[in-house]
């Protein structure tokens, strides 16, 4: 009776042990690159997000357009060599977009070089009706973005026509865009006429730009909510990424002098004079929520946000 016991006992663990091998392994793609998990898309992606269909008094003035500079980039290169089937995170793009564009503002959509905007497809809510219905009417801007370098030179002048610029998170934020120097120019072109800059996740990737040529960190003393480097270093354990990043962000942000105010991969925002955080995926309708509400109030009513804070 015991040995009967103990078999079924040791068939059951090796049981446990090879679901957990197949369901914690990257699933390799078409290019070589790998996606997460089985066991890391059922716990980080749902099929329908927590958008909340805010009913906002639409702006109305000249003010109108947000510039949103998204990555063209998919692949990202851990320190074990293997790729990371990234892009912009579909939530963390779409759900401050719904809001904005509700609020009445609508969108300037660039990459680095004018190739097509990448997303996170894996991490897709199909389900969702709002964040599908905004998707498909941008789907065209997104297929044929503009060239950043292009916007500089049209767009750069007529500053009475922006309120904010906006760079959505997930990893594939951290590829190419801290290193343009464009995208240096335009966060400069934004801080210097008071527009604000809202950003999320890995998207805060895009403040390292400001460094580039030893220049100054144009975020020093600032407060901001970030991704945090523990939870990228935990996820290769349940297989979300493929391997350990090559650098982290949120202690390079900090190391440069910004105070990050989150611990957690959780729904915290940040709003600190005209720069507007969020933590994670989970802060991209609280993001949303911050952004159209703060850019209505300064707008519309000419209430600043003078000073930092975040929830």
């Amino acid at each position: 009776m015991m040995k009967k016991i103990i078999i079924g006992f040791s068939s059951l663990i090796v049981l446990v042990i090879v679901t957990l091998y197949f369901t914690t392994r990257p699933q390799v793609e078409d290019d070589g690159s790998y996606k997460p998990s089985a066991l890391a898309l059922n716990l980080t992606t749902v099929s329908k997000s927590d958008f909340e269909d805010v009913s906002y008094t639409k702006y109305q003035g000249v003010k109108s357009k947000v510039l949103v500079i998204f990555t063209e980039q998919k692949n990202l290169l851990m320190k074990n060599g293997k790729m990371f089937s990234t892009g912009n995170n579909p939530i963390e793009s779409l759900l401050p977009m719904l809001h904005l564009k509700n609020a009445g503002f609508d969108f300037e959509i660039v990459t680095p070089t004018g190739k097509p905007v990448v997303f996170e497809m894996w991490g897709f809510p199909q389900e969702d009706e709002h964040v599908n219905a905004i998707y498909n009417e941008y789907k065209s801007n997104f297929e044929h973005p503009k060239r950043l370098a292009d916007f500089i030179n049209t767009s750069f002048p007529d500053i009475d026509s922006y309120a904010a610029v906006f760079v959505p998170g997930g990893h594939g934020a951290m590829l190419g865009i801290p290193e343009d120097r464009n995208v240096d120019s335009v966060l400069r072109w934004a801080h210097k006429n008071d527009l604000f800059t809202i950003t999320l996740c890995h998207g805060q990737g895009a403040l390292l730009s400001t460094t580039l040529d030893d220049q100054e960190f144009l975020y020093d003393g600032y407060r901001m909510a970030v991704f945090p480097d523990a939870i990228d270093e935990m996820t290769p354990m349940i297989g979300y990424l493929p391997g350990y990043m090559t650098s982290g962000l949120s202690e390079k942000l900090k190391s440069l002098g910004a105070t990050i105010v989150n611990t957690e991969a959780d729904n915290t925002v940040c709003i600190d004079r005209k720069l507007i955080t969020g933590a994670s995926p989970l802060a991209s309708n609280e993001l949303g929520k911050l952004a159209a509400n703060t850019l209505l109030k300064e707008l519309v009513y000419g209430v600043g946000e003078a000073a930092a804070g975040y929830r």
